[in-house]
């Protein structure tokens, strides 16, 4: 199976630049269909290349797993709902990264904005894969896209992996 390593990088200090090998292919991750199409992608190009992948979820407290942050009168550290949402992460790709056993694969939950992370490792990547929602026009002016985002401000190359993209077809 493919292996992957595990460093949540729930600090908050550090959450824009988690630790990646550097000229990782770097890919957004959010559970969505989109983010699983461009997780396709990455693998297939980072097995062509023989480059590391490094699949990022950001999250807040808004979008942390239901019952993360508070359960039986507890809330919980930043640390355990990074971890949570690492956990999360690294279910939702599992068969996927399982397909390629020669990859070197990291997976990290971060505290912070997706495009403002994605950016920030763009730096020292070798390209960055994210998906698309599609979300254009009044919908896509008043929610901001990350997609939009990561093209306009990316230090690397970036492939935007379309909502109708099937890699298997």
């Amino acid at each position: 199976a493919g292996r992957a390593a595990d460093a949540p990088a729930a600090d908050p200090d550090r959450a824009a630049q988690p630790a990646i090998p550097a000229g990782s292919i770097v890919v957004g991750h959010d559970g969505s269909a989109e983010a699983q199409a461009a997780l396709d992608q990455a693998l297939e190009l980072a097995a062509a290349l023989g480059a590391p992948v490094a699949v990022v979820r950001t999250w807040s407290i808004d979008t942390a797993p239901s019952g993360a942050v508070f359960h039986d009168g507890y809330a919980a550290s930043f640390a355990e709902i990074g971890e949570m949402v690492e956990e999360r992460l690294r279910a939702e790709t599992a068969s996927r990264i399982r397909r390629h056993p020669e990859l070197d694969v990291h997976l990290r939950s971060v505290l912070s904005q997706p495009a403002e992370t994605l950016i920030a490792l763009s730096h020292d990547a070798r390209m960055l894969v994210v998906g698309s929602r599609g979300l254009g026009g009044v919908a896509g002016m008043v929610l901001g896209s990350v997609s939009e985002r990561c093209v306009r401000h990316a230090r690397c190359p970036i492939l935007v992996v379309p909502r109708t993209r099937d890699p298997r077809a």
